[in-house]
């Protein structure tokens, strides 16, 4: 099988392209077990690319219910050296209009029931997060979204929320004070897995509404949610071509060796069924 140097995490309309060839379906087993769906992989302008449905093909999971680890851990095994994740949010800033793209350059944790870690059960590791998105891809996504005529705004912090409920007016207010740009719901575990993985991770935020911060704005409605989503569609699919066009060679970049120094158990003391659930991401460091 080939080693897929992308990998793309969104919704349907991601993967629905005209362009894709030698396109299959992968179902990937994983010790964290079954991803969202199976994958779909192709070839995209000459490069190796696999798509993976995040709420699953036909929307049937709620944020909390996506099994990230799993996710992340089959994109890791096909080869997938990148993720762009494409995600809907709302603004909390004015000046970032539904239907802009946001590239994010922060990110706060308020989700409280995914596991965000692929340690534990015998092997300790604590990877560096303060720079939560790749350095190197951030600033592609930034120039794939203005080349392509959206308006694009690099940096940003963005929010992730638990869900599946949307904001009170209280919490909008609260996260603006805080200097947040966008809110939404599944960034997070996905960029703090990644970094584990040692994939390089950008996220794509799509803004679909202005949250309900605004005295003038009415509620959240998923009614709006998928009318820009479904105009965004075609705006996310010209952004990944133009990326995988000028897609740098991330080999030297340090996301590609986050666990380097993150693990801290002693080899000796790592049980063989942890070595044989991780050793996808950690046989490199942990030499008997």
């Amino acid at each position: 099988m080939a080693d897929f140097r992308v990998g793309f995490i969104g919704g349907s309309g991601l993967y629905d392209m005209d362009r894709i060839e030698d396109r299959s379906e992968v179902y990937v087993e994983t010790p964290f077990g079954d991803p969202s769906d199976a994958i779909i992989t192709g070839t995209l302008d000459g490069i190796d690319v696999a798509f993976l449905p995040r709420h699953g093909r036909g929307h049937k999971l709620l944020p909390t219910e996506i099994p990230v680890r799993a996710n992340i851990y089959a994109l890791k095994s096909l080869g997938v050296q990148s993720i762009v994740s494409i995600s809907a949010v709302g603004s909390l800033k004015e000046h970032l209009k539904p239907l802009d793209v946001v590239v994010p350059d922060q990110i706060i944790d308020r989700t409280r029931a995914r596991p965000s870690t692929f340690f534990g059960d015998g092997v300790a590791a604590h990877v560096g997060f303060a720079d939560p998105f790749c350095p190197t891809l951030r600033p592609l996504a930034v120039k794939s979204g203005i080349a392509e005529g959206t308006d694009t705004h690099a940096g940003g912090i963005y929010v992730v929320m638990e869900g599946p409920q949307f904001s009170t007016r209280a919490e909008s207010t609260l996260y603006r004070n805080w200097g947040a740009s966008v809110i939404g719901m599944t960034a997070l575990p996905e960029a703090k897995l990644a970094r584990e993985a040692e994939i390089c991770y950008v996220t794509l935020a799509f803004v679909t509404d202005y949250d309900v911060w605004r005295e003038s704005e009415d509620e959240v409605s998923v009614e709006l949610i998928v009318q820009n989503l479904l105009a965004n569609v075609s705006t996310g699919q010209r952004i990944i071509r133009r990326m995988i066009a000028e897609m740098p060679n991330l080999a030297g970049c340090s996301c590609r060796s986050a666990l380097e120094s993150a693990i801290i158990t002693n080899p000796d003391a790592i049980p063989d069924a942890a070595r044989e659930r991780l050793g996808l991401l950690i046989d490199k460091y942990v030499k008997d």
